[in-house]
């Protein structure tokens, strides 16, 4: 049994925002390992991203957007459930010292049941991460109603599978048998959601589409790669192993960003063929911060000037970038430094779709934020990490502490002077890291996936 029962919540719809009539439909599409800086709209300069700057310029860029974690399965569990990592199912890639992979259960309720319980059509196309085959946690039995792409992260990373999941059955792509490298998997991921939009275009619908470029295997198609081929001064290799040793891995790197773009772009103009466009909501993020390639991350400034990278609680590996479009609703061609996540996902598409969310969640809505309403932001921002190490961090205000494992002192920086965390404050904010402290304790839940090493919670 769920923890609530679902079609209550159109009931109770009334107490929260509504949205405008009629109801838009939502797209969020999140691309994978994405730094900050990897796109145009965020200060890139050499990878061609047209797609997303006409996006950028349609919509709102959201500087101060996080995501719900710093690695691949606890941002889709935070942006499925509302929660942050202090409370939401998966919390790591993996659990108990990296033995098991844990799914959501059919107890969670994600943002696809909540606006499929307002009469959505609901679908995802690409990486899921939140659970394995025969599980609860697959998204056909988290309120999805149409699903394919890859289920477990470790074979997301190959662009080129003989395999991949269509609903509940595992399909092959004959295209890739043999070794051949016929149908490139993002490629597949926009006709899925192409053929979503067609057959759901007189209803309203949220479609989830979680690319899976840039992440890990460095790998593109010739077309797009001869884009770049030759264009970049290349290290010999790229340090991230020996699957990566491409010849040109700052090139096919670049191509595999533009290819994103062109997909974005595919999904634009469909929505456009179909005068959907002001009546749909589109998200463009990122899952976490980029990873630190050598020769790749530096020279394409892909932190954009943040610290850390993916694996990390500083900026560099949580913040993301995020563009909203929504025209005549959403303000166009407008920066906001307003600070949101992906907790904050699930309440602002039931309050979108005029459904109510559940009630033990983190995230808030903020439809008036996407609006161009400014107001502060209510609460604190909490975040844990269990790769190697226990990390936590918390932002509050302008002021953010991380902890970098259970020993060390607590970090206090003020990232609206200093959001490269260069300037550690904790020796003049005593009031705030005592308020750090205390929420690193009360604002979790313990957990047997991913317990803390007890006695190694330092009051310092």
């Amino acid at each position: 049994m769920r923890r609530i029962p679902l079609l209550p919540l159109l009931l109770a719809a009334t107490a929260f925002a509504a949205a405008p009539a009629p109801r838009p439909n939502l797209v969020f599409i999140m691309a994978d390992d994405l730094g900050y800086g990897d796109i145009g709209p965020f200060g890139q300069q050499r990878i061609r991203t047209p797609n997303l700057d006409r996006l950028a310029a349609e919509g709102t860029c959201f500087t101060h957007y996080y995501a719900g974690g710093s690695v691949c399965s606890p941002t889709r569990s935070v942006l499925m459930t509302g929660q942050h990592t202090g409370h939401t199912r998966i919390r790591g890639n993996h659990g108990r010292a990296g033995l098991a992979r844990v799914p959501l259960l059919a107890s969670d309720v994600t943002v696809a049941e909540v606006v499929k319980s307002a009469g959505y059509a609901t679908a995802i196309a690409g990486k899921w991460g939140l659970g394995e085959p025969g599980t609860e946690g697959i998204p056909n039995r988290q309120g999805f109603d149409r699903w394919f792409g890859y289920l477990n992260n470790d074979l997301a990373e190959f662009y080129y599978p003989e395999k991949i999941w269509r609903n509940e059955e595992e399909i092959t792509l004959s295209g890739n048998l043999g070794g051949r490298r016929g149908q490139y998997s993002n490629d597949l991921m926009t006709e899925e959601a192409l053929a979503f939009i067609d057959d759901h275009r007189d209803r309203p619908f949220f479609l989830y589409l979680a690319y899976t470029s840039p992440h890990a295997l460095l790998e593109v198609p010739e077309d797009s790669l001869a884009e770049y081929r030759g264009k970049f001064p290349e290290p010999a290799a790229d340090g991230a192993g020996g699957k990566n040793q491409v010849r040109e891995p700052r090139a096919t790197f670049a191509a595999m960003v533009t290819r994103l773009d062109r997909e974005v772009g595919r999904v634009l103009e469909r929505l456009h063929r179909h005068g959907l466009e002001r009546n749909t909501v589109v998200f463009f993020c990122s899952d976490n911060g980029a990873p630190a390639r050598a020769g790749i991350a530096d020279f394409f400034g892909s932190d954009g000037g943040l610290r850390g990278h993916k694996g990390s609680l500083f900026e560099g590996g949580i913040r993301a970038p995020m563009i909203v479009r929504w025209p005549g609703q959403v303000p166009a061609g407008r920066r906001s430094d307003y600070p949101w996540g992906g907790w904050d996902v699930l309440p602002t598409a039931a309050a979108l779709a005029g459904a109510a969310p559940p009630p033990d969640i983190d995230g808030i809505s903020v439809v008036p934020a996407l609006c161009g309403e400014v107001r502060e932001r209510p609460g604190h921002f909490y975040w844990e990490h269990h790769q190697k190490t226990f990390s936590q961090a918390v932002r509050e205000g302008r002021l953010k502490a991380v902890r970098e494992n259970p020993s060390a002192p607590i970090l206090v920086f003020d990232l609206a002077v200093d959001p490269a965390e260069t300037r550690d404050l904790a020796a003049s904010q005593p009031a705030f890291v005592a308020r750090a402290r205390d929420l690193f304790r009360s604002a979790r839940t313990e957990s047997s996936h991913w317990p803390v090493p007890e006695g190694k919670m330092k009051s310092r």
